[in-house]
């Protein structure tokens, strides 16, 4: 496992509502060796995405950590995420997750304290779009809400 050095701490999120499926479709961008560092902590052997040994588990991981630190509020109602998967692209780790059954959204609240836990600069963006309209605000350590409205 190759460790790269950055002076910086930041995820992406993409969140897009697909009206014609009802669903939103969620992408979150992390750098890969920042998310191994915090999903190996308290581990007694590190995470390794990369090249994990056990898929399965690899996924029970990313998506248990998901669960945590990112959370979504439709109309003012708590929904559930679905997993899809993650896939390595160069030095990030791409994460998916979708929520099913919802046909509007009027307001869109996200808690987002992706690795929060192991960096305390970490800065975390995000984008919300709606009927093709979007929105993006960032939040850092240890800010975690942001609110969207349409």
């Amino acid at each position: 496992m190759v460790s790269v050095v950055h002076p910086f701490f930041v995820s992406v999120s993409e969140v897009q509502h697909n009206a014609k499926d009802k669903t939103l479709e969620v992408s979150i961008k992390l750098f890969i060796d920042d998310f191994e560092k915090a999903l190996s902590a308290g581990r007694e052997t590190a995470v390794d995405l990369s090249a994990p040994k056990d898929q399965a588990k690899a996924n029970e991981l990313v998506f248990h950590y998901l669960q945590q630190h990112f959370k979504i509020k439709v109309n003012g109602q708590p929904v559930t995420l679905e997993f899809v998967g993650y896939e390595k692209e160069k030095e990030a780790a791409w994460c998916y997750v979708q929520v099913t059954n919802v046909p509007n959204v009027q307001k869109l609240e996200i808690a987002n304290s992706l690795l929060y836990d192991a960096f305390d600069k970490q800065i975390n963006i995000m984008h919300v779009t709606v009927n093709g309209e979007r929105k993006s605000t960032k939040v850092g350590y240890p800010e975690q809400n942001a609110a969207f409205s349409w």
